[in-house]
């Protein structure tokens, strides 16, 4: 047996949509309708059934949230995701960025030619 084999990530996708709505307090119904408006889109089984990771069941958790305690419908919920998303993406690109820039900085003072 591969010796990664269990090695799980939070986002292996592993849980069945059954045990995915326990684990989120949500019916399956309300998982099946947030992964057809592109709220959370779990992985799929060879045969297309949805499989949830822990980072789809948090997720879930935090759209219920937002809805319930916040009161914001679903279209606002799922711009709010898409604009974390983007903010996480350009916040790494910026740490790459800065990361090459001092790069390239020591590279100047010390007049080496870069790699």
């Amino acid at each position: 047996m591969d010796a990664n084999y269990f090695d799980l990530s939070d986002d292996t996708p592993v849980y069945v949509i059954s045990v995915a709505a326990q684990l989120s307090g949500l019916h399956p119904q309300t998982l099946r309708q947030y992964d057809r408006l592109g709220l959370v889109s779990p992985g799929r089984t060879a045969g297309r059934g949805r499989l949830y990771s822990t980072r789809d069941i948090v997720m879930l958790r935090e759209v219920q949230r937002l809805s319930q305690e916040e009161g914001i419908n679903l279209a606002g919920i799922k711009r709010i995701l898409s604009l974390e998303n983007e903010t996480m993406r350009l916040r790494e690109e910026v740490h790459r960025l800065r990361a090459e820039l001092t790069t390239m900085r020591a590279l100047l003072r010390y007049q080496l030619p870069p790699a």
